[in-house]
């Protein structure tokens, strides 16, 4: 008789924006013809660029041949993408990142829940408080967190590290050890993002403590400030400490597309000398037959000059939508976060309410949607996020609704 792997019994409830999905549905149920509009899940709305629609086109065109047919895509990925990711994502910025290193896959968020298979169960992990839920669910289902308290909402083997406004939402180090410490700069869900000597103190820390940083970098193209990282390999002796996981989903418009990458650079190793790029290509060769050569052939134009010029383009866009719910929200006595190197705006709840009561409010009351901020750990309640990747007349009427509440 077969069993299950009982590490899954131990997920909390429903995936988070799962359970503000079958939230809304069933508001919109009991109120049929409500108009809702969404800054709650992280989705892009504005579609495929010309440059990047053009590139799918051809290489469904290059299909039709036999001399043009392409099957399986190799493990990495191909060769002209990697070159374009390394020359134009590392070398613009001075980091020594070679193709070779770069692991093409579907999206940062499958990397992300992946990469921690290449580790012991025994290892201890870190992450900043809030944190993006994959993170944390991934080590729950490989058996990496030990109990749930339910009056803290922590797990008994993770080492949280609070990132709020009475910190600068810039984490301290902690004073246990541990051995994986993930961080997302510019940060999902507070928009906020480690400036170059906060990320080289975190730098040093793991190469002084034989730990490794899995550093999510998937909204790097909406920096605006100079002394923000686009790169944890930016900062010195990164490379024998540090992954980094990056996506087209939010630059490029990929969500529905599907493409990212992860970079193991070949110096990384553990404390016993074993090899982490060695690891991983063995995992995704064995668990992931490749990008498809559609979508790598997307991304590529991506890099191109026009493709580059259409990107920035979009980003202004949301960037805009940011600014102008940033400057809303404040003008309307929030305590407002984000939204300056990142499209996300995190918010203190009013009148010490609940991140969950401030959902149904904002709900039932301007039938706008947001993410409350327990959801992304204990630490963010009595915080919210809005997304600013909505549409600019969505985007102005959800505020026009909120001021009125």
């Amino acid at each position: 008789m077969f069993t299950v792997n009982k590490d899954y019994l131990s997920l909390r409830g429903s995936y988070l924006f799962a359970e503000i999905s079958g939230k809304v549905n069933e508001y919109k149920a009991e109120n049929p013809g409500r108009e809702i509009i969404s800054l709650g899940i992280g989705d892009v709305t504005r579609p495929l660029t010309p440059t990047v629609i053009n590139a799918l086109h051809e290489a469904v065109e290059s299909q039709k041949t036999p001399e043009g047919f392409k099957g399986y895509a190799p493990d990495l990925g191909y060769d002209f993408l990697r070159k374009a990711i390394a020359e134009n994502d590392y070398l613009r910025y001075g980091c020594d990142i070679e193709s070779d290193e770069i692991f093409v896959s579907d999206g940062a968020k499958s990397d992300s829940g992946n990469i921690q298979e290449i580790f012991g169960r025994d290892n201890i992990i870190a992450v900043c408080d809030p944190v993006y839920p994959v993170y944390v669910d991934s080590n729950v289902m490989a058996g990496r967190t030990g109990s749930f308290d339910e009056s803290t909402g922590k797990w008994s083997d993770i080492i949280y590290l609070p990132c709020t406004a009475e910190n600068g939402f810039s984490p301290g180090l902690p004073s246990k050890t541990p051995d994986i410490i993930y961080i997302c700069s510019p940060n999902n869900p507070t928009g906020t993002a480690m400036n170059r000597e906060e990320l080289q103190k975190w730098v040093d820390y793991a190469n002084e403590n034989h730990s490794v940083i899995i550093y999510d970098a998937a909204y790097e193209a909406y920096i605006t400030e100079k002394d923000i990282p686009h790169s944890i390999y930016e900062c010195r002796g990164a490379k024998n400490a540090a992954i980094e996981i990056r996506s087209f989903s939010k630059n490029a418009g990929f969500t529905g597309v599907r493409l990212g990458f992860t970079v193991v650079p070949k110096a990384l190793k553990s404390a016993d000398g074993i090899y982490l790029y060695d690891l991983w290509k063995r995992r995704h060769g064995t668990k992931f037959n490749g990008a498809p050569y559609i979508q790598q052939r997307a991304g590529y134009a991506v890099y191109s000059k026009e493709g580059q010029k259409e990107i920035r383009e979009n980003v202004a866009y949301y960037m805009e939508n940011a600014r102008l719910i940033r400057e809303g929200l404040v003008k309307m006595g929030y305590e407002v976060y984000g939204g300056i190197n990142a499209p996300y705006i995190w918010l203190k709840t009013p009148d010490a309410m609940t991140s969950w009561e401030f959902f149904e409010k904002l709900l039932k009351n301007a039938n706008v949607v947001g993410t409350p901020g327990s959801g992304f750990g204990p630490s963010g309640e009595h915080y919210f996020r809005l997304t600013a990747f909505g549409k600019h007349d969505d985007t102005k009427e959800a505020l026009r609704r909120i001021g009125k509440m």
